[in-house]
């Protein structure tokens, strides 16, 4: 498999298209979770969809591009696949139930998360600046959280459980990705998660209305386009140069609430999110220093 050439302006821009499709997938929840588009869906529903319609979308690539599928490690792709499912279900009722923004900041988490899993897990050791950023980014999610206040938001902690989950999917991320190529990733990721989805929703499946239908395919046709726009952009630069494009989403997902519902973050959203997101590019700063 030939390396694609450096490219990092074209990565930044991958990079951050990707974002902007993530806000969406975000904001798309949100409306599929309230009276929005038709009766509320449950957040099992939302997640089957973003499988489901990404799954289409990736396996149609598939069947035209056809890519060399390498014997797969399916054991790590199940347990990566099960977080990740969680991860997103959590997420997305989260984003429903609070501002975007302050869901979003709180998902910036689960790089901590992963390095704090990774020490017994995979026996990582941690130095005192990556322990300091992520006391910094925990003080920021409890801002976020309010506790104590007549503002706590309770659904904060729903995302802060699908920061907890995607930091595990993280660490079987680590293990799968030098070792297979990146489509067959999600392909597989995207199939095993439909599976389960499906098994899932079928207490609380109900008739979506068509605009449902088309918010659900186009959260997972949105997610579908943001992990291949990431693989690319990865192809094209360094982790760690593009990384810190990541948290661009934050932008995007406070530009469309306010658009579509109208609400902006306060002064202690914008304390919380600054303290979150900072710890997570100190965080990868570190990650770099110390494979360098």
């Amino acid at each position: 498999m030939t390396l694609r050439a450096q490219n990092p302006r074209l990565a930044v821009t991958l990079i951050v298209t990707a974002t902007a499709f993530i806000a969406g997938t975000m904001l798309l929840a949100k409306t599929l979770g309230t009276d929005v588009l038709g009766p509320p869906l449950h957040p099992l529903q939302v997640s089957h969809g973003r499988f489901l319609f990404a799954f289409i979308a990736i396996g149609t690539a598939a069947s035209i591009l056809r890519p060399k599928i390498k014997q797969p490690r399916l054991r790590l792709h199940i347990g990566r696949t099960v977080f990740g499912w969680a991860g997103v279900s959590l997420m997305f009722a989260a984003a429903a139930n609070m501002r975007l923004s302050d869901a979003t900041a709180i998902s910036f988490l689960n790089p901590v998360f992963a390095m704090i899993l990774a020490i017994p897990l995979l026996g990582e050791r941690v130095g005192p600046w990556r322990w300091f950023a992520a006391f910094a980014a925990m003080i920021g999610a409890i801002v976020l959280l309010r506790p104590g206040a007549s503002s706590f938001q309770l659904a904060g902690l729903l995302a802060l459980g699908a920061a907890l989950m995607m930091g595990m999917e993280l660490i079987f991320l680590k293990k799968l990705a030098d070792s297979e190529p990146a489509f067959q990733v999600l392909l597989i990721n995207n199939g095993i998660g439909l599976a389960i989805a499906t098994a899932a929703v079928l207490p609380v499946w109900v008739i979506p209305t068509a605009p449902q239908w088309a918010a659900l395919a186009g959260i997972g046709v949105l997610m579908a386009t943001a992990q291949t726009c990431f693989v690319n952009a990865v192809a094209r630069a360094d982790a760690s140069f593009i990384t810190p494009f990541s948290y661009i989403t934050l932008i995007f997902a406070t530009l469309y609430d306010a658009i579509i519902f109208g609400e902006r973050p306060d002064h202690i959203s914008m304390i919380g999110a600054l303290l979150i997101v900072g710890g997570a590019v100190l965080l990868a700063w570190r990650e770099t220093r110390t494979r360098t």
